[in-house]
């Protein structure tokens, strides 16, 4: 059985999924520094390479010494594949599963079952195994997104939002404009997944930028998107990881500032003034977050 992970990075910045029927990628992925590779049993395998996948995945992760969190992306729950998956991964003990194409809270209900059923055959730590939801690829989980604060879910770690999947469910064409700006659907549904997963308390992690050949669009739109209050953002390809991670870390000069943003405040005062702004607790509360994660 393999070890399972426990020295993780309490926030993703960046998360590369790799294709785990590619001997290549796989190797590769060894020396990546994303925070978390997501080896990939869905959408870039090929229905009948989903067996050769997860035998390869298992033979891998027993010997690779890969610095980044284990993930894996398993079918989706009506794919048909999804009990194999898990069969083949729990025993794996990667931090958790990517869920593809949820469509309600009912998927992660389902599935937090399948997971404990699948830990407690393999002697691993029931509740081990932890989830983030691909929360906006069908119609019906975007407009339930609301719902998922409905009960506890402690295995939930993160939601992801995608256009791609949710533009072909619903027969439309490209999500983006010319200029590569979201068209106004998917604005409305990056901002309710967006707040959903800040409802929750777990991880907010943003989709692709697809223009690979592009760092400084790259920089630039991660930039955006932890301005925005996303937590990480996902990588389409290694090239993107080192602009990503940069992105999402707080500068020198940010850390400094919210230090003295914490001193300013260590008098009780609910209101002080910083630099000639006046500031409050909401900026305090900014600030503390921000220093929690570095």
């Amino acid at each position: 059985m393999a070890t399972p992970q426990t020295d993780s990075p309490s926030i993703i910045r960046s998360i590369l999924f790799v294709p785990a029927d590619s001997d290549r990628k796989l190797v590769k992925s060894i020396d990546l520094e994303a925070d978390a590779i997501a080896f990939d049993l869905e959408d870039s395998v090929m229905p009948a390479n989903k067996p050769l996948a997860r035998n390869k995945l298992g033979e891998f992760l027993k010997t690779n010494t890969c610095k980044a969190e284990h993930w894996v992306r398993v079918n989706d729950v009506r794919s048909g594949e999804l009990l194999k998956d898990l069969a083949a991964v729990v025993p794996m003990q990667p931090v958790g599963i990517v869920l593809p194409k949820i469509y309600g809270p009912e998927d992660l209900d389902l599935v937090s079952h399948w997971l404990e059923m699948a830990e407690a055959m393999v002697d691993v730590t029931v509740g081990q195994t932890k989830i983030l939801a691909v929360a906006t690829e069908t119609p019906e989980a975007v407009l339930r997104l609301s719902e998922l604060g409905n009960r506890p879910r402690p295995r939930l770690a993160g939601l992801i939002w995608g256009a791609e999947d949710l533009s072909s469910a619903i027969g439309a064409g490209n999500p983006r404009h010319e200029d590569g700006s979201w068209r106004f659907l998917y604005q409305q549904v990056r901002g309710q997944m967006l707040l959903a997963a800040h409802m929750l308390d777990v991880q907010a992690i943003d989709t692709v930028y697809v223009d690979f050949k592009n760092p400084e669009g790259c920089l630039a739109n991660a930039r955006e998107a932890r301005h925005d209050g996303f937590t990480g953002k996902v990588a389409i390809h290694p090239a993107q990881v080192e602009t990503i991670n940069s992105a999402f870390t707080p500068s020198d000069d940010e850390i400094l500032f919210a230090r003295r943003v914490v001193a300013a405040f260590e008098e009780g005062e609910g209101a002080v003034s910083l630099d000639g702004n006046m500031l409050d607790i909401p900026h305090l509360k900014a600030a503390q977050r921000l220093l929690a994660n570095v």
